[in-house]
């Protein structure tokens, strides 16, 4: 009798417990053990069978490379965020701010400057926004929705310099590699960035949203809900009191920056062409995107080091905020090697010959991405981790894909959406629970108020899905 429906245990469980608990990383840890245990049907061997999925995952190079470059890359926004770069650049750009589409306008225009990550933007820009806006007496939740939207939706649409590039890259790697698919993962990454309608969708509704008010004064219905307050214990808190005396100076954001996007640019044009490329587009592609980009944020890293000491900033400051830069993605890193473990697991228990043989034979194809989006955002939504939806459903997605024909690149723009949604409307998320802190702002209202602007997004997105599947196959 054919026990590969049991593939789909280790997930469920990953699903239930996340969202019993609110959390991801304790689901996949027990999904984990469970589908160690159901390969073994042992509990000791389990047990050892699931460090060994962990060290396979830990051993291999390209997985070394994701991880490094997540570290490395924390630890350069550390460096930027104690030398005080974002501060100056906000502080000096507010003072010119003198209504709500300034406001507005000014959160679009810092973008340039604080795209790495998403928490990092939030944190940097947020009591800057929130000064000027007190003054103003504006909607706190129309801020915080520009705000947030203007990060996740931004963010995700990037192909190089963020803290979610290497994650992606990866997962589809991982994807590919187990339906045994001769495709660059770069090169599907980068054809599924314009099929992510939901982040495309909102951007489109927040940018409508800024240019298209009629810059109204705080008043009464829904909105004086805003007037409450809600005391957290957030270990932020420490951060954002240490970097309010932060002495600004935005050179020492923008010299990094600057020089990090353009190495990562070079470098992968010319990887390409070492491997025989002949266009822009194709040098991407033929690259190794991993080394290169491990590669670009070491060297900047360095430059960015040197050039701090020779202006003087402290030795002793600069190297512990590198450290609790990188540390500050410790968790997705763990997230990330759990993710690839379970992948594994996965595989071992029938994975992708369950689905070939259920899902895959009924399914029309071009439905595809679009139940992947919905089915992924709803998950996405009540265990508020992007990340968690990507490693969840990219298995899921692509080996539908493969099965039934549906556009690679669609599937995979499909299942980095519904982290998306997610991402932008979970009251678990952190950019919505950051953003509601900073500002002020009820968690649960705000979250709500994100809900019905994302909903028009997500049903947007649905109909795009099944036009794009039936036109593209």
């Amino acid at each position: 009798m054919d026990q590969s429906w049991m593939s789909l245990i280790p997930f469920l469980v990953v699903i239930v417990l996340s969202m019993w608990l609110k959390k991801i990383l304790p689901g996949l840890v027990l999904g984990l053990l469970v589908g160690a245990f159901l390969v073994e049907m042992n509990p000791m061997s389990g047990a050892e069978q699931t460090i060994a999925y962990i060290i396979k995952t830990l051993a291999d190079e390209t997985n070394i490379k994701i991880i490094g470059f997540l570290y490395l890359f924390g630890g350069l926004v550390g460096m930027m965020t104690i030398s005080g770069g974002i501060k100056g650049f906000a502080e000096w750009i507010g003072k010119k701010i003198h209504s709500e589409r300034g406001l507005l306008i000014l959160i679009w225009l810092t973008l340039p400057f604080t795209f790495m990550m998403p928490m990092f933007r939030i944190m940097m820009i947020g009591p800057v926004v929130k000064s000027i806006m007190e003054k103003m007496k504006l909607s706190k939740q129309k801020v915080g929705f520009t705000m947030d939207v203007s990060t996740v939706s931004v963010i995700v649409l990037l192909p190089v310099a963020t803290a979610f590039v290497g994650f992606m890259i990866s997962l589809v790697e991982s994807g590919i590699q187990k339906q045994n698919l001769n495709e660059s993962a770069y090169e599907i990454f980068l054809l599924s960035i314009p099929f992510n309608f939901f982040a495309i969708t909102m951007l489109l509704i927040g940018l409508i949203r800024t240019f298209w008010t009629r810059g109204k004064k705080k008043d009464g219905g829904a909105e004086k809900k805003e007037l409450k307050k809600e005391e957290h214990d957030f270990h932020t808190l420490g951060r954002k009191k240490e970097l309010s005396m932060v002495k600004a100076q935005p050179w020492n954001l923008i010299i990094p920056l600057f020089l990090l996007l353009s190495l990562s640019l070079f470098l992968l044009w010319s990887d390409g062409v070492k491997k025989g490329a002949e266009s822009v587009f194709q040098a991407f592609s033929m690259a190794d995107a991993t080394f290169v980009m491990l590669l670009a944020i070491f060297i900047t890293l360095v430059v960015t080091f040197v050039y701090y000491m020779l202006r003087r900033q402290s030795l002793d400051e600069t190297i512990y905020h590198f450290f609790d830069g990188g540390n500050q993605l410790m968790q997705a890193i763990i997230l990330l090697v759990l993710v690839w473990s379970l992948s594994l697991v996965a595989e071992d228990l029938g994975f992708s010959s369950f689905i070939s043989s259920t899902l895959g034979t009924f399914l029309p194809s071009f439905t595809i991405p679009a139940i992947i989006f919905a089915i992924g955002a709803v998950v996405a939504y009540f265990i508020g981790s992007s990340w968690g939806t990507w490693g969840l459903f990219m298995p899921l997605g692509i080996t539908l894909a493969s099965v039934t024909g549906a556009s690679l690149p669609i599937t995979v723009g499909a299942v980095f959406a519904s982290g998306s949604f997610g991402a932008l409307t979970s009251p678990l998320g952190d950019t919505t629970i950051t953003t509601a802190s900073i500002l002020e702002m009820d968690l649960v209202e705000y979250a709500r108020y994100k809900l019905k602007i994302a909903s028009l997004g997500a049903g947007i997105a649905i109909v795009l899905y099944l036009t794009a599947g039936f036109f593209f196959l």
